[in-house]
């Protein structure tokens, strides 16, 4: 059996201004922005709003959910993936955008869990997952072209036992 030497990646993310975002890419930004204002986050106070776009561009929103118990809340991404994911349970994700606080000094970066779920629905549709991550405070928005490109090494029922 040969034994792996080296496993390599990277991660590219393409920076760019609002300025430079087309109508459709805008829009879905702008409407991450706006779910922000639906976050229920009393106990960080960081408000996350987030935005998928299907193939029929419906786009959905998503915010986070905080809970006393905080393992029960819930990421804006994963909100917005699974409102969709029952809205439309055939249709294609697109992309989707993420967005932090306009005084966020971090860049948006989705958690582990909510890059998982993004990579799940890759797997399902057979597609990459565009990602819009939104950092007002320098109006800026990385892109990266798929999960696969934040998350190479991700965990799908292709792992699952028979």
């Amino acid at each position: 059996m040969k034994k792996i030497k080296k496993l390599e990646f990277h991660c590219e993310l393409k920076a760019q201004s609002y300025s430079e975002l087309n109508a459709s890419e805008w829009e879905l930004v702008q409407q991450a922005l706006e779910a922000r204002n639906r976050s229920h986050s009393p106990y960080s106070k960081f408000q996350v709003g987030a935005a998928v776009r299907l193939a029929n561009q419906t786009i959905i929103q998503g915010a986070n959910q905080e809970n006393a118990a905080y393992p029960s809340g819930l990421c804006a991404e994963r909100v917005a993936l699974f409102a969709a994911g029952v809205q439309f349970p055939n249709m294609t994700f697109e992309a989707l955008a993420v967005c932090v606080p306009d005084t966020s000094t971090n860049l948006p970066f989705p958690c582990g869990g909510c890059l998982q779920v993004m990579a799940e629905y890759e797997y399902k549709q057979q597609s990459g997952l565009e990602l819009f991550l939104i950092y007002p405070a320098e109006e800026l928005v990385f892109r990266a072209e798929s999960t696969r490109h934040l998350m190479p090494f991700s965990f799908n029922e292709s792992h699952l036992p028979e």
